[in-house]
């Protein structure tokens, strides 16, 4: 009997250890080896209200000052503002509500639903087709390209994009990994598109993550990790302590207030 229970007990063990390794492994249903098939052309576009930086350069440098100099161009007023385009000092232009930029001497440019590279290439057209510059190089580069990482992380934050491709496991490693509490077969990620927010849950431990419109992440994205059943369940159980230890505290205190006053008026 004795060597029975101790076997049911070890089963037990095993058993629960299994099902803890099945609420933590990430991908649990690929085998090792596996190919994936992923849009290698993916990269971040432009939305309305995204803040980006526009440097022209040519092998005549002084052809370029125009298109530079005033930078500085703000699409929303229409308005230019002195500074340079150097590193040290780039400014930021920022895409209308319409998906327009206001750039120097060209003019509007429709840019909303171009990647950096594409904005670029049309910016060079532009300037070749007027005439202005032979050999333009453009450089185009977002200055708020943000996601946010809440909940059950390590790390729960606003966190800089520094690349155009951001899966989201690279972003869950910036913000140090989920916790062993949270939900990896529910996690929302909230993306703002056509002005509304629009809510898509994923399961991190299948596969299926791959083809999921929200695998790359884009700006202005907000990734929500919940807690599981067990950390819900630990923080009722903290918030009831908290509960009861409060209410001893007051009852404790109301006791000695009223043998204070007993004894005052003796």
């Amino acid at each position: 009997m004795k060597y029975y229970k101790l076997f049911i007990l070890s089963i037990a063990i095993l058993l629960g250890a299994c099902n803890a390794q099945d609420r933590v492994l990430y991908l649990q249903d690929i085998e090792s080896g596996a190919q994936i098939d992923l849009p290698s052309n993916y990269l971040i576009r432009l939305k309305p209200l995204d803040q980006i930086t526009v440097v022209v350069n040519s092998k005549n440098p002084e052809l370029s000052v125009p298109f530079n100099s005033s930078s500085s161009y703000n699409s929303l007023a229409g308005t230019p503002s002195a500074g340079s385009a150097t590193e040290s000092s780039l400014q930021v232009i920022t895409v209308d509500n319409s998906g327009y930029i206001d750039m120097p001497i060209i003019g509007r440019i429709k840019c909303a639903g171009l990647t950096r590279e594409e904005l670029a290439s049309v910016i060079e057209k532009k300037i070749k087709d007027g005439g202005y510059i032979v050999d333009p190089k453009v450089n185009v580069r977002f200055a708020n390209l943000t996601i946010s990482i809440l909940g059950e992380v390590e790390r729960p934050g606003r966190y800089d994009i520094k690349k155009d491709q951001l899966t989201i496991f690279e972003a869950l490693a910036l913000a140090g990994d989920m916790t062993i509490y949270g939900n990896r077969d529910d996690v929302a990620i909230i993306r703002e598109k056509d002005g509304k927010n629009i809510v898509t849950k994923v399961d991190l431990r299948s596969k299926d993550i791959f083809s999921s419109p929200c695998f790359y992440l884009e700006q202005n994205d907000v990734v929500i990790v919940s807690p599981n059943e067990y950390r819900a369940a630990a923080a009722e159980i903290n918030q009831n302590r908290s509960f009861w230890i409060s209410l001893a505290s007051t009852g404790i205190s109301l006791a000695t207030l009223v043998m204070t006053i007993i004894t005052v008026s003796k």
